[in-house]
């Protein structure tokens, strides 16, 4: 699913776009910020969950996602690029993770470990303060 549906973008606001570029940085505004209602996108549960988790903060608690774009220096550029990184967002969320195996250290390695705990306390103690008898 790369092609987003129009009624799912609620709002596309430009904004003057920060850090260098002088004049026309403060004169024009080509950043663009893009607000999708992520309901109306359709997801399945499991796909609509790995959005939220690969959205983080851009998802906010009434379901919008918004993404900000100001690569660019044109305002067709970035509203290009918001949209590019939507779609890929959402094929992202769409792949399921593998499955995840248990597994149990041997009992061999459970002794490793606890050796190696005993040697490495055994150091530390011989650190402390020297007394004299």
């Amino acid at each position: 699913m790369t092609e987003i549906p129009e009624e799912a973008i609620v709002e596309e606001r430009f904004l003057a776009a920060s850090g260098p570029g002088g004049q026309n940085v403060n004169k024009v505004a080509t950043a663009v910020q893009l607000r999708v209602n992520v309901y109306k996108l359709g997801l399945p549960l499991y796909a609509y969950q790995k959005l939220k988790q690969l959205a983080g903060s851009k998802m906010t608690l009434n379901g919008e996602l918004v993404i900000t774009a100001r690569k660019f220096r044109t305002q067709d550029a970035n509203r290009t690029d918001a949209r590019e990184r939507l779609a890929e967002l959402v094929t992202e969320s769409f792949q399921r993770d593998a499955r995840r195996i248990k597994t149990k250290p041997s009992k061999n390695a459970k002794a490793r470990r606890v050796d190696e705990k005993k040697g490495r306390s055994a150091v530390k103690a011989g650190r402390g303060k020297v007394r004299i008898d």
